[in-house]
């Protein structure tokens, strides 16, 4: 009897849990993302599109474009909050809003290393063409650095969570360390818990 009750348990379980579907549809990808107060999509478009806009538009820039397009160095926004965020992410749409604007040029320090043990294999292993190998010591150099950090700070009383996240972005001259542009973004999100649970 008890065998019997198990297994109406268990093939109940299973034919309940088959009943159970997910749907699973596109969305609009600059559509505003508020399922949790963590950062997001929104949060990294808000920032990226701010940065962007703000270095383009500076005297600083039109000052160092007027001759060309500089070289610049993006490095690896920092991530200063509590939560695991993919500043990768931000670093890569910022670089490319700004390469896609036509002004800058870019080295990818992350490479380096990567580019390094091919050059060094087109030089010492002797299966390369010598007149297709890439000479030694004709990489570009970065003149501007562009480096930033996002930082948050959240409150949270049981009833009301909020959560502020500064993003602060700069342009360094290599060749003299002067600070040519700054710029912050701000973005404050605010969850409130309900009493009843809905």
């Amino acid at each position: 009897m008890k065998m019997n009750h198990a297994l109406l348990i268990l093939t109940g379980t299973l034919l309940l849990g088959g009943c159970s579907s997910t749907t699973v549809s596109y969305g609009d990808p600059s559509e505003t993302e508020t399922v949790t107060v963590d950062y997001g999509s929104s949060d990294l478009q808000a920032i990226a599109d701010k940065m962007a806009d703000s270095m383009l538009a500076s005297p600083a820039t039109r000052e160092i474009t007027a001759g060309g397009r500089p070289v610049l160095f993006m490095d690896s926004i920092r991530n200063k909050t509590a939560e695991h965020i993919d500043t990768e992410a931000i670093t890569d749409t910022i670089r490319t809003k700004l390469l896609r604007a036509g002004t800058f040029r870019f080295v990818d320090m992350s490479k380096v290393a990567t580019v390094k043990q091919q050059l060094e294999y087109q030089q010492s292993s002797g299966m390369v063409d010598p007149a297709s190998m890439v000479r030694l010591g004709k990489q570009t150099g970065a003149r501007y650095m562009v480096y930033g950090n996002l930082s948050s700070i959240v409150k949270d009383n049981g009833k009301v969570k909020d959560v502020y996240y500064q993003m602060t972005m700069n342009l360094m001259d290599l060749q003299n360390g002067e600070l040519l542009w700054a710029d912050q973004k701000e973005i404050r999100k605010q969850a409130k818990t309900s009493t009843f649970g809905w």
